[in-house]
């Protein structure tokens, strides 16, 4: 019996659901765009099998373990490593039979239907994860996984992706990178420039960071000026192995545009250690703008993600370190935070700047307005806690009466867990389905004009809002 009901995520009412299937079948073959993610680039540089289920499915999948977390699953368990190298499990088998005897746990769930999608589509599975069903799922996957098919290269040309973009820090010296350039495989895997660790002053190693940008570049970073330069240098690297966008990931969408000489000031307090909470939030906003210029400069596309309270657990901070499920959404203000960056360079159309978001209620009150209004604006789709059927039905439907749809950038998956790439681009296109059925239904779209949004939704939008 199929994991996964055909007809799933289009409406009940049969004449609705008819139109969403029709507008489906149009897209669901389309290649796969994945502009901003978090896949391992050394994946497909080295394509090594995976080692094993777990560290396919389970270990790299902060979807997965922090919802175990929370039922009181230790995450060493799960084969989490600690950051003082203590011990945590690395029996593969082990760590399936405890994710297997807790799967029900994602029932209704985003993760349910992606992990049902990979096992079902990629691994040709037909019964139920569970206790019982453990041992058999792991040796078939694992049999699955020593054979050349699935391999990362050979996944990324099964599953359809035109192009992926991975995430690496300003000062990542880009070797998978290059090694996937020089070995002549076809694949187009890019890079992103992510300063975070150069352009925040609270963050660990901040100074040693900066001063390594320096070191990288040539430019005395311990200067304002010379700071900024080795952050165009550092770019035009990035852009040389294939970026074409920058992210930041900052608690807040803050951003300021102080006078150069404050600036300045402000960056020797921040490489002295010497900000302030308020400072520190001053000058990652202030970088902001700067980034923002210096994408007019360059053409890389701008990418603001706020409003993660990071590493939200000081306890599993300190035993297992960053990114490890525990990232909580904040409230987040965008009119008031975003309007220096905007009268510096809003009016722009040659620039991109895409605006993402954790916090719902500003979709209809302040993104969508804003993304309507100011040239250089677009608006990301639903993110990370929101990136399931329901929250990409309401961004639609929260959205789009003020900003349209070609305020919109399409789909990205934003994903560690390679599996889940298809299915998460699959549920994108089906909840898009839906709402377009919906909105030809109430003759507030021609059935012609879906077909053709259905594809800008899926494919168009995206390639020319990343420039791919």
């Amino acid at each position: 019996m199929p994991l996964l009901d055909e007809d799933r995520l289009f409406p009940v009412e049969p004449a609705l659901r008819g139109l969403a299937r029709d507008l489906y079948a149009g897209i669901r073959d389309l290649p796969i765009v994945s502009p901003h993610g978090h896949t391992d680039p050394r994946w497909f540089a080295e394509d090594r099998p995976f080692p094993d289920p777990a560290q396919l499915f389970v270990t790299p999948d902060h979807y997965v373990f922090r919802m175990l977390a929370s039922q009181g699953v230790a995450l060493t368990d799960l084969g989490v490593p600690r950051v003082d190298g203590g011990p945590s499990e690395t029996d593969g088998r082990r760590i399936w039979r405890l994710f297997a005897s807790h799967y029900h746990l994602f029932a209704g769930t985003p993760s349910r239907m992606w992990l049902d999608h990979g096992f079902q589509n990629v691994f040709g599975i037909d019964r139920r994860l569970s206790a019982e069903t453990a041992d058999w799922y792991y040796d078939h996957i694992a049999d699955c996984l020593a054979r050349p098919e699935f391999q990362p290269r050979a996944l990324f040309k099964r599953f359809g992706i035109e192009v992926i973009a991975t995430t690496e820090a300003a000062t990542d010296d880009l070797r998978w990178h290059r090694m996937i350039r020089e070995s002549g495989w076809n694949g187009r895997v890019v890079t992103a420039y992510r300063p975070d660790g150069v352009v925040d002053p609270e963050m660990a190693g901040f100074a040693d960071n900066v001063a390594l940008l320096g070191e990288q570049t040539g430019f005395d970073t311990a200067a304002w000026d010379g700071y900024l330069d080795a952050h165009r240098a550092r770019r035009a690297f990035f852009k040389d192995h294939g970026a074409t966008s920058s992210d930041h990931g900052h608690a807040s969408a803050r951003t300021e545009d102080l006078p150069q000489a404050d600036a300045a000031a402000l960056f020797g307090k921040a490489l002295r250690g010497q900000c302030s909470p308020d400072e520190a939030d001053a000058f990652r906003g202030q970088m902001l703008t700067e980034m923002a210029r210096m994408s007019l400069e360059d053409g890389l596309v701008m990418q603001i993600h706020p409003g993660a309270r990071r590493n939200h657990s000081d306890p599993v901070m300190a035993v297992h370190g960053r990114d490890k499920g525990f990232d909580i959404p904040g409230r987040t203000d965008y009119v008031a935070a975003l309007r220096p960056l905007l009268n510096a360079v809003g009016m722009r159309p040659d620039l991109t700047v895409i605006l993402f978001t954790l916090d719902e209620t500003s979709y209809s009150r302040e993104l969508a307005p804003l993304a309507g209004a100011y040239p250089c604006l677009r608006l990301g789709p639903p993110w990370w806690f929101h990136d399931s059927p329901e929250g990409m039905m309401r961004f639609r439907q929260m959205t789009t009466e003020t900003a349209g749809f070609y305020n919109t950038v399409g789909f990205n998956d934003d994903t560690r867990a390679f599996c889940s790439i298809p299915a998460r681009h699959d549920v994108a296109r089906r909840v898009d389905c839906a709402f377009l059925a919906t909105l030809v239904a109430t003759g507030r779209l021609l059935e012609e004009e879906a077909s053709d949004l259905a594809h800008q939704l899926t494919y168009g939008l995206v390639k020319r809002a990343y420039k791919l």
